[in-house]
């Protein structure tokens, strides 16, 4: 019987098994932000045990609050700052060079085919896009996996999603996970691997597949994850080749080599769930679960007091193309945001930022009538930078609509930054504009 490869994996990283069920994995990389692992060091600190597995797996960002809205979350900062540089670790990022962590650390090459990888958020499942196992945790198997370099799981089972056809124009990998979600359920994923795979994921860039990974959690799941191919290689090309480390002579090397971890053709599935995307069209959730969603042409005259552009789940330099894409046309005819709503952008990284100032995109948001925030993860969980007041409704491109998520009576409806950049110019969630985003973020 072949594996999948979230099988491959565990059996790859297993250095223990204490019961039946119970894997101890070696893990490849640690990440951490100011949010969480302060909490983490300050315990170790507190055991006499303030010392990590190889500072140089470690990765560490301050972005959930970047920059510190009050003596606390500086306090936190400070906490990692001064723990980071105690331990020697080199791939801290600071305020001014930092970015959503799981933006961020992508984008430095930090995720490779064939990782285990924890870090205790919920959205670690992200980098599975990679062809990793990466899953959140919580705060005491992240000190041990600091203080380690290892975690412990259930071996879990995996549920195949296979994603057909083609997206159509005006469609994203945002709408084809909401439609994911929708169709498993807000548990159907629970203690699952959600494996993406089928002509719609083969065509996606390495952006469209960490979107999709991202909401892998949703709907329950312990990760998400994308097989690797092409895509994966070239991404992080600078990172392997010859320029980078010089693991790979070439890139069909490289993927000789990461395809290993690809699941095998005769592996065992769960379940495997098959969407055809050729149906899709542009999706919001409604409500306060993830799992609720229909077609925007079907939401109404929603009015909206907030659009944000933004998060882990859509803050690349391909979102802001594709809202700019829809922007811009709006724009040169003197037509800004509505004059009743207000709208945000924060780019995911520096990086991201950078790029998106080189293309002029940046000036099609300002010009909108746009905020352009720095890179910060505040308002997607309701923390600084976009925060909603009681009864307030906001469209946004982040990944959770929970009650209260982005400010205690808030309303959120999730939907691509095509389609938030439509609800924008409209001041209500409205099909018209969205329908005339153009495929692949021209601008």
């Amino acid at each position: 019987m072949g594996k999948t490869l979230a099988e491959k994996v565990f059996e790859t990283h297993v250095v223990d098994k204490p019961f039946e069920d119970l894997w101890v994995l070696k893990l490849d990389t640690v990440f951490c932000h100011e949010i969480t692992t302060p909490i983490a060091i300050a315990d170790l600190q507190a055991k006499g045990m303030d010392k990590v597995f190889d500072p140089k797996k470690i990765k560490a960002v301050i972005d959930h609050v970047s920059p510190a809205k009050d003596s606390k979350t500086a306090e936190q900062g400070k906490a990692l700052r001064q723990w980071a540089r105690r331990q020697g670790i080199e791939d801290f990022f600071d305020i001014g060079r930092n970015g959503v962590c799981h933006a961020l650390f992508p984008e430095k090459g930090f995720v490779r085919p064939g990782y285990a990888l924890v870090m205790g958020d919920s959205h670690t499942c992200t980098h599975g896009a990679f062809g990793a196992f990466a899953a959140g945790v919580g705060t005491t198997d992240l000190e041990i996996a600091v203080l380690k370099g290892v975690c412990a799981f259930k071996k879990p089972k995996t549920l195949k999603i296979e994603l057909k056809g083609a997206l159509p124009a005006g469609v994203y990998p945002k709408d084809a996970m909401l439609a994911v979600i929708s169709a498993l359920g807000m548990g159907g994923g629970t203690d699952r691997v959600l494996e993406f795979s089928g002509p719609v994921v083969d065509s996606m860039s390495m952006e469209g597949r960490m979107t999709l990974c991202n909401m892998a959690v949703e709907a329950g799941g312990t990760s998400g994850i994308c097989m690797p191919d092409t895509t994966t290689a070239d991404y992080l090309w600078p990172f392997i080749g010859p320029e980078g480390e010089g693991l790979f002579a070439t890139k069909d090397e490289a993927l000789a080599e990461y395809s290993k971890w690809s699941s095998d053709e005769d592996a065992e599935y769960d379940r495997i769930l098959g969407i055809d995307c050729s149906t899709l069209e542009p999706l919001a959730t409604y409500g306060y679960s993830p799992d609720k969603v229909k077609p925007v042409r079907e939401m109404g005259e929603v009015k909206v007091d907030q659009v944000y552009i933004g998060s882990c789940t859509n803050g690349r330099i391909e979102d802001l193309r594709a809202a700019a894409a829809v922007l811009a046309p709006e724009v040169r005819k003197g037509r800004k945001v509505h004059k009743e709503l207000r709208a945000i952008l924060a780019p995911a990284t520096t990086e991201v930022y950078a790029a998106a100032l080189r293309e002029g995109l940046i000036e099609i948001f300002v010009q909108a009538g746009f905020c352009v925030s720095n890179p910060t993860c505040g308002a997607c969980l309701g923390m600084s930078s976009g925060v909603l007041a009681s009864g307030e409704i906001c469209a946004s491109t982040t990944n959770r609509n929970f009650s209260g998520r982005m400010g205690k009576g808030g309303m959120i409806h999730l939907m691509s930054p095509a389609s938030a950049a439509a609800t924008a110019l409209e001041g209500r969630i409205s099909v018209a504009r969205i329908s005339a985003a153009k495929k692949g973020g021209e601008v």
